[in-house]
């Protein structure tokens, strides 16, 4: 990698940055590569998807000599689909949860906790706090999960 940053390059290739380092240099190499990837232009060719998810702020997936996506990360991520965490303080039936609009499935994660898939490219959190709100159930937490890169890639590619 030192010889390719040795003339300063507007472009830099790198495939496999990170295959072989210990833990703590791989967080320097991370964060040097996110650091040039500021003013440079950085093509990082990998398998590691966590990888990507650590440098990459947009994301080009090719199978079988197609880009198949080329899109920002948050956008690739929130394509198909939004996953919402809420707890509420007892528990609550999931079929009274399919009830909100464009739900796709409901799974009582743990507890109070359910995990509400939606079929949609919308952020649904105002919709389960209006929903909850207006059958007076009292939410403890409201979060949206991501979908991993790596679940993305298997969809995309298979």
């Amino acid at each position: 990698m030192a010889t390719a940053l040795l003339h300063d390059p507007e472009v830099l290739i790198l495939d496999e940055p990170t295959t072989g380092l210990d833990p703590n240099q791989l967080v320097d190499i991370r964060n040097l590569i996110k650091s040039i990837g500021k003013t440079k232009t950085v093509f990082l060719s990998t398998h590691i998807m966590q990888e990507v998810e650590a440098m990459c702020d947009r994301v080009i997936i090719i199978n079988k000599g197609e880009i198949v996506a080329d899109k920002k990360l948050k956008d690739l991520r929130n394509e198909k689909e939004q996953i919402v965490i809420v707890e509420f303080d007892y528990r609550v039936e999931d079929a009274f949860l399919l009830k909100l609009p464009k739900v796709e499935n409901v799974v009582n994660t743990y507890g109070f906790t359910y995990e509400i898939t939606f079929k949609t490219t919308e952020d649904m959190r105002s919709h389960v706090f209006d929903f909850a709100h207006d059958n007076k159930l009292k939410i403890l937490q409201l979060n949206q999960k991501n979908a991993s890169l790596e679940s993305l890639f298997r969809d995309l590619t298979n």
